[in-house]
């Protein structure tokens, strides 16, 4: 045995922190600064290998080639099915240890996944990464696939997964520069949850930093990391920063002087791995050592980042026999496998969502038109694998339908003219430069993604036109968007005379033609591009509607690109199908009124037409390589041997009749916005947790277990549900609460549990979820708490958020929140309601307009208060006021522009019993951090 073989933390048997500890004491202080970036330097003297983070993961492996490729995280979730979900997550690790297998300095075992933050506004572009807009439902399906992904070994990890991204991060716009503001309620009751689950269950093993600002502190210094985060496990966890976010403290955010000070605040705040400068860990080694060497950090905030890391590494097996790790014999035969291929379209299957049903599923002899622009395709996003291949829904359906199967795809195919000549595309497979002066005229399909934004496909040999450069030509040399950069995509404006322009999205260049004869994007402005003359060959919506009449039935499949018009980087501009889109869907249901309409999006539409006018809807996620066998199966109801199928999904997200109905994207609150399903007044679309089946269920007999209950208490909740169908069916139980009386504003109603059953016909379960009584606790902001009030509760189950079939009331014995002490400091952001403020740094409470106010209810002024302290920046003041904002004056405190804040003491009069108070701002930019009041004699809170 070699004397590296010796090393203690070479041993197995040993204690996991007795290893870290030896290993840390053998590593000198450069190697264990090398360890703090993505790419970890080997250190051969003690057989350290090279380490790397970041393999992304999110529905298969990405970016490394052909792997199984499942449905879009959101369809994931829109299967209500943790067991199925933990599958596929098992599924994904084995094969990113196949890739590590076939190549172990390039891919590394930490995952980044899943992502867990709740779904709040599905105007997000990453809507697709996430799981559901309820943070229960969150935790709970992002802990079931990081536990796929780790394994169930209780020791060695399959793979590491990273909760992304710490925290409150629902929007692409600025989002390095954007500030989420969290009260503490939706900070304690909505955000946080979500990450609590898969690190309390041990399923996730690290989490990454978000790009944004949580009430104006970057996440990647915020104390949250260290102070609540690391709370919810007594397991280390290892936290990475995002793509370059450390050198925006610096840079983009200028938050801190410069990148030394920025690296130093962010080791200090707990990122423990900088993800920055690509595979280059020089600068980031740079910036460390010189933050030592000005006593910003000292090795003990280097030590503590490295045992993190380290903690990881130790459970992946790296410094252990392999014979050991149960995870280790996985080979590359795992990569897309028969067993993976089938669970691909198990998952794709499930998460199918039926919205409206009038006349599925498809029976007997039918001729299908199958139609529309995503009808024959099947799309990758930037977190996916390489397909392997691709199932299309014509494709399936074509292979089902008994009478044949017609196809159209609805795209308009046009000639484009120039005041030179006609626009022509090499016909060559690989494409070439578009010419703008040639004789006879070339054909393009015009792919429309909506607001303005299109794709051209040169017919001459189905490749797309992309630029690559400003200035460079446009050549038909791609597939369909692609890549992080899209360089496939054109703006289109009004050129007069029936004519358009065309400018280059990604590079944001006009089109013109250059000397050349070429079309390049080179164009400043509008005024310099080539005015296009559109001639149009073939008619899109007529084809679709003469192929819609002459079949028995028509499916229209529409939906989005994943990389156009909302992904990341880029936010939705709003909730309509693309015009044409719906011009499209209207036309082939003139032509036949038996229409079904297949969404595949990213996310949920407002297809308010769809929805009052066709038979059939149906939803999904983009479902990966076997999407459309898996839709064909649930169209028919059966798959393809015959054995029944039922429309099992159910929405994780509201879907909005309009996007009027959403607040501001930027706004976090969504107790004062009343957002999502939790606080929503409307009348939704379709509601949260909607879904149909093929047969029909009845509830009855509702029960809890006690009529009362205590804090500790679990509570089972039993009903008797039937299949009263004629078909074998699957039904998913919900469980509700809402507390009938508060201090607080409470939700409408929130998911506590629920159950799937499978039934035959006529067979009845009884079905029981456990509700721990402590899951309806709130965060109490007079004592900074979680808090669990005496109060009723209304306990309902049924089909949806909306469609509660049964209810009884449980009694809790909790506490009564008492009135709030002036005795005790009042911290601003700590208040009951508020209008014109904004949650900011230093924990305060910044003004956004003059009149702005903070109201602190039921204050007992139960003594001789003389005095307040006021706490913050100004300049401006800040007026007490009693009952409401114009109320009585108490106190009026002039504040200094300063820093941070300054303490201002000043008299009270007229402060008696109890009473609603109110901090008046007398302007913009005035911030408070806590007011404290002081009482006759000299005594004051602390």
């Amino acid at each position: 045995m070699s004397e590296l073989q010796r090393s203690p933390f070479r041993d197995a048997e040993q204690a996991l922190s007795s290893r870290i500890a030896d290993l840390i004491d053998q590593l000198s202080l450069p190697e264990k600064i090398a360890l703090l970036h993505q790419h970890q330097a080997p250190v051969p003297r003690l057989g350290l290998d090279g380490f790397r983070t970041g393999t992304e993961a999110l529905h298969g492996v990405a970016w490394l080639g052909a792997a199984t490729v499942f449905p879009q995280a959101v369809g994931l979730a829109h299967t209500w099915d943790p067991e199925l979900v933990r599958r596929v997550g098992a599924a994904v690790g084995d094969e990113v240890r196949a890739f590590h297998h076939k190549d172990p300095g390039g891919v590394g075992l930490n995952v980044w996944a899943p992502v867990v933050n709740p779904l709040r506004d599905p105007r997000w572009g990453r809507n697709e990464e996430g799981y559901a807009e309820d943070p229960w439902l969150t935790g709970l399906i992002g802990a079931a696939y990081a536990r796929g992904l780790r394994g169930d070994h209780p020791f060695y990890l399959r793979t590491a997964p990273t909760l992304k991204h710490f925290l409150a991060y629902n929007n692409e716009t600025r989002r390095a520069l954007t500030s989420s503001n969290l009260p503490p309620r939706v900070l304690h009751e909505y955000e946080l949850p979500a990450f609590r689950t898969p690190l309390a269950d041990g399923a996730a093993v690290a989490v990454m930093a978000s790009y944004n600002l949580i009430n104006g502190r970057p996440t990647h210094v915020s104390p949250l990391i260290n102070d609540v985060l690391r709370g919810f496990t007594g397991d280390d966890i290892m936290v990475v920063g995002d793509a370059a976010a450390v050198s925006n403290l610096a840079r983009d955010q200028r938050y801190l002087e410069d990148h030394v000070a920025g690296f130093a605040a962010a080791l200090r705040a707990g990122v423990d791995c900088m993800t920055e400068d690509g595979a280059d860990g020089a600068p980031t080694r740079g910036f460390l050592t010189e933050a030592l060497a000005r006593g910003l950090i000292d090795e003990s905030h280097v030590d503590a980042a490295v045992r993190h890391i380290l903690s990881v590494r130790f459970r992946l097996g790296e410094f252990d026999p392999p014979e050991r790790n149960p995870f280790a014999v996985v080979t590359e035969d795992a990569i897309n496998c028969t067993a993976h291929q089938e669970l691909a379209r198990e998952a794709a299957r499930a998460s199918v969502v039926l919205l409206k049903n009038e006349c599925l599923p498809l029976t007997g002899d039918l001729r299908v038109a199958v139609i529309g622009p995503l009808a024959d395709a099947v799309h990758e996003d930037w977190y996916s694998g390489g397909l392997p291949y691709r199932v299309t829904p014509y494709r399936a359906i074509a292979a089902r339908s008994a009478l044949g199967t017609v196809f159209a795809e609805g795209v308009d195919r046009v000639a484009l003219r120039t005041p030179a000549g006609w626009v022509e595309a090499p016909d060559s497979p690989d494409g070439g430069p578009l010419r703008g002066d040639a004789a006879t005229p070339g054909h393009f399909d015009v792919l429309d993604y909506g607001h303005q934004v299109i794709a051209l496909r040169a017919v001459a040999n189905g490749r797309v036109a992309a630029v690559f450069e400003p200035g460079g030509p446009l050549v038909n040399d791609q597939p369909g968007p692609n890549g992080w950069e899209v360089h496939e995509t054109f703006a289109t404006s009004d050129a007069g005379g029936g004519r358009i322009r065309l400018r280059h999205v990604q590079t944001g260049r006009w089109v013109a033609l250059g000397a050349d004869g070429l079309l390049h994007a080179s164009a400043g402005t509008p005024a310099d591009a080539v005015p296009l003359t559109v001639e149009l060959i073939t008619d899109g919506r007529r084809a679709a509607a003469d192929a819609a009449a002459g079949a028995d039935v028509a499916v229209v499949v529409l939906g989005n690109h994943p990389l156009v018009n909302g992904r990341e980087t880029e936010d939705r501009p709003g909730l309509d199908l693309p015009a044409s889109a719906q011009a499209l869907l209207a036309a082939v249901h003139e032509a036949n009124p038996r229409t079904v309409l297949v969404l595949t999006s990213s996310y949920p539409y407002s297809i308010t037409w769809a929805a009052a006018h066709l038979p059939a809807v149906l939803w999904s996620a983009h479902g990966g390589q076997e999407y459309g066998a898996a839709l064909a199966d649930v169209l028919y109801g059966a798959d393809a041997a015959g054995h029944p199928v039922d429309a099992a999904g159910r929405l994780t997200q509201t879907w909005y009749r309009s996007d009027a109905e959403l607040p501001d994207l930027l706004d976090y609150d969504i107790i004062a916005t009343d957002a999502t399903y939790l606080y929503y007044r409307g009348t939704p679309l379709f509601p949260f947790g909607h879904g149909l089946s093929y047969t029909r269920f009845a509830y009855r007999d509702l029960r809890v277990s006690t009529a009362s209950a205590g804090p500790d208490d679990t509570v089972e909740v039993s009903v008797e549900v039937t299949n009263t169908g004629t078909r074998p069916g699957q039904d998913v139980v919900q469980l509700y609460t809402r507390q009938q009386r508060s201090r607080v504003k409470q939700p409408l109603r929130a998911l506590r549990g629920f159950a799937r059953v499978r039934l035959a016909p006529g067979e009845s379960t009884r079905v029981t979820i456990p509700l721990p009584v402590a899951d309806l606790a709130f965060w109490d902001v007079t004592r900074s708490r979680p808090v669990i009030e005496a109060a009723r509760h209304t306990v309902a189950v049924g089909r949806s958020s909306t469609d509660l079939v049964l209810t009884t009331t449980l009694a809790v014995r909790g506490e009564h929140i008492p009135d709030r002490d002036p005795a005790r400091p009042l911290p601003a952001v700590d208040n009951d309601d508020y209008d014109g403020v904004l949650p900011a740094d230093h924990d305060t409470l910044v003004s956004t307009r003059p009149d702005a106010w903070a109201a602190f209810e039921g204050v007992d002024f139960h003594t001789d208060i003389t005095g307040v302290r006021v706490r913050g920046a100004g300049p401006g003041t800040v007026t007490l006021r009693l009952d409401d904002p114009a109320g009585p004056v108490i106190a009026t405190a002039e504040l200094p522009a300063a820093p941070a804040p300054v303490e201002v003491t000043v008299r009270v009069d007229g402060a008696h019993g109890v009473r609603d108070l109110f901090l008046v701002y007398g302007a913009a930019g005035v911030t408070v951090s806590d007011v404290v009041f002081d009482a006759a004699g000299g005594g004051h809170g602390g």
